[in-house]
């Protein structure tokens, strides 16, 4: 049997391996400490900083007109094929669903082109952006089993649909929420509404707490949950609590949490105020 000495060692083991994963996906030459811009579409054409061609959306549907040498690029192919008069191309963009985009090329840089808040953005994505090249890490709480607690999730009758705000203003984000989570921690009852995970089966869940604002960054942090056992039962593990994209640029749009998830305990665990965020708290 294992000492508990051995436990929480191989405990913190997992989590800096965890992490470590983590920051190398946040550091991806096209992720988004690489954006530069955030652009609304609007239905007059008009030239993006950073992106090539003239861009508007109508119906529903984006057009961006590329004059003669300009270039950018889906899937490898390029979509400048000079088929308008005096050279340069027209080309409509099928409707995007909420929260979904599509990623085009322009030389170095990654073009996304997406929809949010029932709008479309484009947001460039370039590799020698200065937030990108002189991230230095996201400090975090030593990993501690206190945080990695069971509870226990119980869906609803029906999804619901579930407000909350963003982290721009003018634009909220709507949610289906298939149930809730209700743990204990610090000796307090808590419930957290759940949201629908990226992988399969999986939940999320966006929070704040006490050290909100203090230790941690103010707006919100996220928690994925694996999926819920036969008889309902999760681990919350907050000690891979993680921040969201808005914790480093203001050119995010990521959604606040719920009302209801705004908890009154600490969680002393996760990550923490990113360095780019320090100076404003």
């Amino acid at each position: 049997m294992k000492s508990q000495v051995e436990t929480t060692t191989a405990f913190a083991a997992e989590w800096e391996q965890w992490h470590a994963a983590h920051e190398r996906r946040r550091a991806d030459p096209h992720g988004f400490l690489a954006v530069t811009h955030l652009h609304w579409l609007g239905a007059e054409p008009s030239r993006l900083d950073g992106v090539p061609g003239l861009w508007s959306v109508q119906d529903d549907a984006v057009t961006v007109v590329l004059e003669a040498g300009e270039s950018l690029l889906r899937d490898g192919r390029e979509l400048n094929d000079n088929s308008v008069k005096d050279g340069g191309t027209a080309v409509v963009f099928d409707p995007i669903a909420e929260r979904e985009g599509i990623n085009l090329t322009a030389g170095p840089a990654v073009v996304e082109l997406a929809k949010r808040g029932g709008e479309y953005i484009v947001r460039p994505r370039h590799p020698e952006n200065p937030l990108l090249n002189e991230y230095r890490g996201t400090p975090a709480y030593a990993p501690d089993p206190r945080y990695a607690v069971d509870g226990e999730y119980v869906a609803f009758e029906s999804p619901r649909p579930t407000t909350v705000g963003a982290a721009v203003e003018g634009i909220v984000h709507v949610y289906e929420a298939p149930g809730e989570i209700r743990f204990t921690l610090e000796g307090e009852d808590l419930t957290l509404t759940a949201f629908n995970g990226h992988a399969p089966g999986t939940l999320s869940v966006l929070f704040t707490d006490a050290t909100s604002g203090k230790t941690t960054y103010a707006a919100n942090r996220s928690l994925t949950v694996g999926p819920p056992d036969a008889d309902g039962r999760v681990n919350l593990d907050f000690n891979r609590a993680v921040n969201l994209p808005c914790a480093y640029t203001d050119l995010a749009t990521c959604p606040l949490p719920p009302a209801e998830n705004r908890l009154t305990v600490a969680i002393e665990a996760g990550e923490q105020n990113p360095h780019e965020r320090q100076a404003e708290q």
